[in-house]
């Protein structure tokens, strides 16, 4: 038995042992003189163990009593988690060498932060849920200031602690309702006790509170005011991070307690999703507008597009977790394109975040100025790139769903957040002359920048593939 458990939670096991021998072996070696060493074994580990998950095969297989559950759904999102998570550490090593940033610790804590997202995402428990979400965040905390010399980067941390700690408390006490009104953690358990499709007033308050807890996760409004100080206060590849892995891995989780925990009482969690959806396009579309400053912009960004991915989550359908998935995979792809972008922007050796220094940049740079156009129509939700076959899944989702308002809305708000992206676009080919920036001469940016931007055009065709994937996650979550 306990064999068998091994054997399911192994790459999870994997990872965390990786982690604690680099750490030991740092420690009582050569440090920081490890970190870009540190960083390409971690990343080799992370792309290795997404590998060996994808072709793990398609059962379905329980550990620890069902605390733990590998399934199609569970694999789709560590899948890509850990490869967002190999680029997001390449794509930064440049930057954080550069500064001095560049800590033994990074990685490592990197590597337990993905350790708790892939718990998080096969939870099949209340307990397991808090473990896999406290392991992720307690690590993040800590990158979130690492720059312990700059006053902005160690008031992102403390603000992402404090905020962090109070949705913990707020998911810990829906749970603790949650576990009083159904006498059991386990998510199998919890949805036996709802009967007809309705459920009790306790449980009902379980719900809310647990859902709040995860909306300030994922930067859902109202529960978003962190988002934009951590994104611009952070180092720039942690903020990258921050914008990638860690949305997947609790979007991942909301639906899996959702549907899992709560699947029968679909109709008493879909208006409350829908309401979340909403208000986070709308603010993200709307706020982004009057920022100046890429990072703060992005962190808008962040905030409307989890709005559009909750879209799928809120139409309660298999279809619907399809499209989320399928939105949260592109939007990933995205962001590591643009966050290349964004570290690449540099003027004298130090990083430049105003939008307006981007000025006539196509003139200079014309091949990296086209490939973040493609990305920022994409992010728009222009066709024929693939950022709009995203954000049409998930409003075919809610039109299928009867769910008509909840889709003019995203259309709407869609609209109105193509404005910043566009404006950028503006600034790089029709903008005044400015002072250049720096010529970028990493080829790992490069590399990154240009294959995001590929994958964008591409991927129109039949989307690599992923559309398969995301339907039999689905279907194995929605039963």
């Amino acid at each position: 038995m306990i064999s068998a458990d091994i054997s399911t939670v192994l790459p999870e096991i994997v990872l965390a042992v990786y982690a604690m021998a680099a750490l030991i072996f740092a420690v009582y070696t050569g440090k920081d003189k490890l970190a870009p060493t540190l960083i390409w074994l971690t990343a080799i580990v992370f792309a290795g163990l997404g590998i060996w998950i994808a072709i793990s095969g398609d059962a379905a297989h329980m550990a620890f009593g069902g605390a733990f559950i590998d399934d199609a759904f569970a694999r789709f999102a560590k899948v890509t988690i850990l490869l967002s998570a190999a680029a997001i550490l390449l794509i930064g090593q440049d930057y954080m060498a550069k500064r001095d940033l560049l800590r033994f610790e990074y990685p490592i804590l990197l590597a337990l932060a993905v350790v708790g997202m892939m718990m998080m995402v096969s939870a099949g428990d209340l307990m397991a849920l808090y473990m896999g979400l406290e392991l992720q965040s307690l690590a993040l905390y800590v990158v979130a200031s690492l720059r312990r010399d700059s006053a902005i980067s160690t008031e992102a941390g403390l603000k992402y602690f404090v905020l962090g700690a109070l949705s913990s408390g707020l998911l810990l006490y829906g749970a603790s309702l949650t576990y009083g009104f159904a006498g059991t953690t386990l998510f199998g358990g919890i949805i036996t006790t709802v009967e007809d499709g309705h459920m009790s007033i306790g449980l009902l308050f379980g719900l809310v509170f647990i859902a709040t807890g995860l909306a300030f996760k994922v930067s859902a409004v109202p529960f978003h005011m962190w988002t934009p100080d951590v994104y611009e206060g952070s180092p720039t590849p942690v903020t990258a991070f921050f914008a990638t892995a860690p949305k997947v891995a609790a979007m991942g989780l909301f639906a899996r307690v959702l549907h899992d925990a709560f699947g029968q009482a679909t109709a008493d969690w879909t208006q409350i999703i829908a309401l979340l959806a909403v208000l986070s396009m709308f603010l993200g579309a709307v706020a982004g507008i009057g920022q100046r400053n890429i990072k703060r912009l992005m962190a808008y960004s962040s905030i409307a597009h989890m709005g559009f991915a909750l879209i799928g989550l809120a139409s309660g359908t298999a279809f619907g977790v399809q499209a989320m998935l399928i939105y949260m995979a592109i939007y990933v792809t995205m962001n590591i394109g643009t966050f290349a972008f964004i570290l690449s922007m540099e003027k004298d050796g130090k990083p430049v975040t105003d939008i307006a220094a981007l000025n006539q940049y196509s003139k200079r740079e014309p091949l990296r100025a086209l490939a973040m156009l493609v990305l920022l129509f994409s992010l728009a939700g222009v066709p024929p790139m693939v950022g709009f076959f995203g954000k049409f899944y998930v409003l075919q989702a809610a039109v299928q769903a009867e769910m008509y308002l909840l889709a003019v809305a995203g259309v709407i708000a869609s609209v109105i957040g193509a404005f910043y992206y566009l404006r950028i676009v503006y600034y790089m080919y029709f903008g005044e002359e400015r002072e250049a920036l720096d010529t970028p001469t990493s080829p790992v940016l490069w590399v990154a920048l240009m294959a995001s931007a590929a994958m964008m055009v591409f991927g129109v065709v039949n989307l690599f593939g992923i559309e398969d994937f995301a339907a039999a996650a689905a279907a194995t979550l929605v039963n």
